[in-house]
């Protein structure tokens, strides 16, 4: 097939099967018609397989580029679309299957997250070091004979798009930033060349790296929305959160949140019934010496929520972008620091593409997300999104407000913690309390994941105990874990007194068994009430005065012995119901 420089050739008006020919005879602009024709429908198809948008994308475009190069073996050029899918669908499952026969990763999502490469070993796509490494790699193998073309058209394509996002940086930084990546200078070497300190050069490459991250991370939510536009599925989409739903009941904001997203599914559980079959009617965390006020939350969430929602018979799905540590108390700082402006400032997580397709997904299906840290450390409810002014919809604690898309993880912390029910199982109540109470045990004895410097379970009184003898608290944490134990306390003696009357009278009768928990964590929750009436929230009373203390361990003390004799009663219950 034969053409001219100068012809016009209107390549959207042909058909498949002339586009597919021209390609064969090397013409670049005829395949690009072919893309532009179906790459959402391609793109939908990986979607389809992967379930995940930013996987989808890299699998189009590493089946686009096997397109290219072995378009020459279609036969039949009438059957491209279904040739398309059959490439899509292969590389879809190669990459669902961790297949090492896909080495090299294209660079055209930048989603920032750790790939495993063909080694096996955790590639992060926010290392520089490593992005440029496998460009300098690719470019060894080549000049030794041993890169394929298909290898080249990816080290170009990394190449193209780590070009464009360093244009970010100023002419200076770009040069030095070039020199140390790209020209594999050091330093020293740098600094002689550029007339600098080796001090100021290792400023600059670390500055320069923190710019060109964020803009990587800019350039894939911007990208994740054309994405979006392109598939015309841009658009607005708040669930109805009215009344109640905008209602705080209970100081444990996961507990919360999850009887929220239950209001959206055909199980719409008492709060009761949601702190006592997930847990958190039963968890005690505390962080010694100071009390610190991240006690209650200093647990894995993923691990800890998602057992939670398995409890009540819901799979989940989550994105935990969670740093190491504590953090800080955001009582005490300077209320500046949590508002809107303050986010601006602060730099884009690097999991907000995932955090996002997740949000869309939910939403879409009609359940909200719980997330963490939306505009200060607790847990809230994401219900609505509006793709065209990029803003997320939120409760937290009873604060209603939006977001805009780029401030997710921006609050305090600077964070990031999204769960979404992805489907459920039918459980008896039976089968539900039997794995609450498995859950709980295992809470009372500490094998929950948490926070290093966290202790968990009946030894945490002992930590508390051993934190009052210090007179190192600091009050306003200290009280609120006792805020939050005493409302869990609560909740635990009001989910055994819904069981005595929601239980079956097919069942083992645990009449009594309810009847004596409820009377304990009742007990146990005048304890904590006295304690709150010492150190109420958020002044916190003087928890480190001789007199004070005193009181406080021996209140402490007398509700570890009420919380021992509640744990064996749930130990019993759960033999009987195991029988």
């Amino acid at each position: 097939m034969e053409t001219t420089a100068d012809s016009a050739i209107q390549w959207d008006e042909m058909e498949d099967d002339e586009l597919v020919k021209y390609s064969q005879a090397g013409e670049r602009e005829a395949f690009g018609e072919l893309v532009r024709r179906h790459r959402s429908k391609v793109y939908g198809y990986a979607r389809a397989i992967t379930r995940e948008s930013y996987l989808a994308e890299d699998v189009v475009q590493d089946a686009l580029i096997r397109a290219f190069m072995h378009l020459g073996k279609l036969v039949d050029a009438r059957r491209f679309l279904p040739w398309m899918h059959r490439i899509v669908r292969n590389q879809a499952y190669t990459r669902l299957k961790g297949s090492s026969a896909c080495k090299e990763q294209t660079f055209t999502e930048l989603e920032g997250m750790g790939r495993v490469n063909g080694s096996g070993s955790l590639e992060q796509w926010n290392d520089l070091d490593s992005i440029l490494g496998r460009l300098n790699h690719s470019a060894c193998e080549a000049a030794s004979g041993f890169n394929v073309p298909e290898e080249r058209i990816v080290q170009q394509e990394t190449l193209r798009a780590l070009t464009g996002i360093i244009q970010c940086l100023k002419p200076r930084e770009r040069l030095i930033f070039e020199s140390h990546f790209f020209d594999q200078l050091s330093p020293q070497e740098i600094a002689d060349l550029f007339q600098l300190s080796s001090a100021n050069v290792y400023q600059i490459i670390s500055r320069s790296r923190k710019k060109v991250i964020q803009e990587k991370i800019r350039v894939t939510v911007d990208s994740y929305i054309k994405t979006r536009r392109d598939l015309g599925i841009m658009k607005k989409n708040i669930l109805p959160y009215e009344g109640p739903m905008k209602e705080t009941k209970t100081w444990t904001s996961a507990a919360d949140a999850t009887y929220k997203m239950l209001q959206f599914t055909d199980r719409k559980l008492s709060l009761p019934m949601v702190m006592g079959l997930t847990g958190h009617a039963f968890r005690i965390n505390i962080i010694p010496n100071d009390v610190h006020i991240a006690g209650p939350t200093a647990y894995f969430f993923g691990e800890s929520l998602s057992r939670g929602l398995h409890n009540i018979g819901f799979h989940s799905k989550f994105v935990d972008g969670m740093s190491d540590g504590i953090g800080t108390n955001a009582n005490l700082l300077d209320p500046a620091l949590m508002e809107k402006g303050a986010m601006n400032k602060r730099s884009i997580h690097q999991e907000l593409p995932r955090a996002l397709d997740l949000i869309h997904a939910s939403l879409d299906r009609g359940y909200p997300v719980l997330a963490w840290d939306i505009f200060f450390p607790e847990f809230g409810t994401l219900y609505g999104y509006d793709d065209e002014t990029r803003t997320l919809y939120a409760e937290e604690c009873g604060r209603v407000d939006t977001l805009p898309y780029e401030n997710l993880g921006k609050s305090v912390l600077e964070e990031i913690f999204v769960l979404a029910i992805e489907g459920s199982v039918d459980l008896t109540l039976r089968q539900q309390l039997r794995l609450a109470l498995e859950t709980a045990t295992a809470l009372y004895e500490g094998e929950e994941n948490a926070v290093p410097t966290a202790v968990k379970g009946i030894a945490a009184y002992d930590a508390w105990i051993e934190s009052l003898h210090g007179r190192e608290i600091e009050p306003n944490g200290h009280a609120y874990n006792i805020e939050v134990l005493r409302d869990a306390r609560y909740y635990a003696a009001e989910f055994f007194k819904e069981l005595v009357t929601a239980w079956p009278k097919d069942g083992p009768d645990l009449t009594t068994s309810f009847e004596d928990a409820a009377r304990l964590y009742t007990e146990i929750c005048k304890k904590f009430s006295v304690l709150h009436g010492m150190f109420p929230f958020p002044q916190g009373g003087e928890p480190n005065s001789a007199e004070q203390a005193a009181t406080a361990i021996s209140l402490v003390d007398e509700i570890k012995a009420l919380e021992i004799e509640a744990a064996a009663k749930l130990s019993q219950m759960f033999a009987a119901l195991s029988s």
